[in-house]
């Protein structure tokens, strides 16, 4: 493979990174938990490590909670996704978006486990994954997965001039079938013109 094959092979590969989920399922305290003594929740993302295995497993357990290890997901960027990695990387508080969902039966444990589905750190996964009413939670990004998330938005993303839109007031009238249209506040004469 010539130098200049390795270069353009480059610049297509998408970057990736090897991440692992940890959920915790955590008991609930007062008069919700007469209804559900325990939901499960976000606790973090961490970078995937062989020694993680593939299958997920149960790290912590004492009576108030669980904390649960989801190794073998990916995060790719794709160009196409820019302006969401932006909005993410520009908040206060970048973070990981993880969408989840419940086991139909038990089979890790004695009851229904959650397992995360996908991993992102684009807005626009987020809103659409919220759009379809999926479980999403969020964690902050560490510094240095902001950093590589950076380098790839300032390699690629061009912020677009915001154009002013012009108000809907100031568009011509126009009819249903595209014809110029007017609104006159003259009374009108004869028949139907508010006679009772």
């Amino acid at each position: 493979m010539s130098s200049s094959d390795a270069a353009s092979s480059a610049d297509t590969a998408r970057p990736t990174l090897d991440v692992a989920v940890v959920l915790r399922r955590e008991r609930i305290h007062g008069p919700a938990s007469r209804w559900q003594p325990w939901r499960w929740v976000l606790d973090s993302v961490v970078r995937d490590e062989p020694g993680f295995g593939r299958e997920p497993r149960l790290l912590t357990q004492d009576d108030q909670a669980q904390r649960w290890l989801h190794p073998g997901f990916q995060v790719q960027l794709f160009r196409d996704d820019l302006e969401g990695y932006y909005l993410n990387a520009t908040t206060e508080a970048p973070c990981w978006f993880v969408l989840w969902r419940m086991d139909e039966q038990p089979t890790l444990a004695e009851w229904p486990i959650a397992r995360p589905v996908a991993v992102s750190l684009s807005y626009h996964d987020a809103g659409r994954w919220l759009d379809a009413q999926e479980y999403v939670d969020q964690v902050p990004a560490p510094v240095d997965v902001i950093g590589w998330l950076s380098s790839f938005i300032d390699a690629h993303y061009v912020v677009e001039p915001k154009r002013r839109r012009r108000p809907e007031s100031f568009r011509p009238l126009v009819d249903r079938f595209g014809n110029p249209a007017t609104v006159s506040t003259e009374k009108k004469q004869g028949r139907g013109a508010g006679d009772v």
